[in-house]
């Protein structure tokens, strides 16, 4: 396995609501959000009931913060990546898709409570019409932010074939996830990114 990044999830001291955010995504980790219970968040984040509703006046409200916090996390640690890689304006194609493979693979192997509950979400997102709107949101920003690097380094590239490509790289992070959280043993994840990062080069230079 390559280098690994090195992230911080939180600072030694945390707040409140990050205490009872992170009790609720331990327990849809162990249980689904199916099986969270208000009076579980407060045991486990060694709180009482009272704390939790005055953060949050229902479990609806308590699961949308969870699931903003477990999308805000990803984008925060493709931040932290690319502060401790240092790179710039002038970085190359190769290094800016590497953000995006190194941001995956760490949240595969060492925070992977994050993907489970995206999973979990995105089951619920189909049922439920705010969680729906925060999931559309997020997966917009995502290629959005993969688009402009198609478009930095192909801007001849057809509107539509660099809307195509940014759509093509979310699918192949997502699935790696999703196949990696059933089967563990279904392939090598570094030679598995290698080879989208090769599909998605020669598809952006052409």
């Amino acid at each position: 396995m390559g280098q690994i990044l090195s992230i911080e999830e939180k600072p030694c001291s945390i707040s409140t609501e990050d205490r009872i955010l992170d009790a609720a995504l331990t327990i849809i980790q162990e249980k689904t959000i199916s099986g969270l219970r208000i009076r579980q968040v407060a045991e486990k984040a060694h709180l009482f009931q009272s704390n939790i509703h005055y953060y949050y006046n229902s479990k609806k409200e308590l699961l949308l913060a969870v699931q903003k916090k477990v999308l805000n996390r990803y984008r925060e640690i493709r931040q932290q990546s690319i502060n401790q890689s240092g790179i710039g304006p002038e970085a190359t194609l190769e290094d800016r898709l590497d953000i995006f493979i190194k941001q995956k693979i760490y949240t595969i192997l060492i925070e992977d409570k994050y993907d489970v509950a995206e999973l979990d979400f995105w089951n619920q997102s189909r049922l439920d019409p705010d969680m729906h709107k925060e999931f559309c949101l997020s997966y917009q920003n995502w290629r959005t932010e993969i688009r402009e690097i198609v478009e930095k380094f192909s801007p001849d590239m057809p509107s539509a074939k660099q809307n195509l490509i940014a759509g093509i790289a979310v699918s192949l992070l997502e699935g790696a996830t999703v196949q990696f959280l059933v089967d563990k043993e279904a392939f090598d994840l570094d030679s598995y990114f290698a080879y989208c990062k090769s599909i998605l080069i020669r598809e952006i230079r052409g």
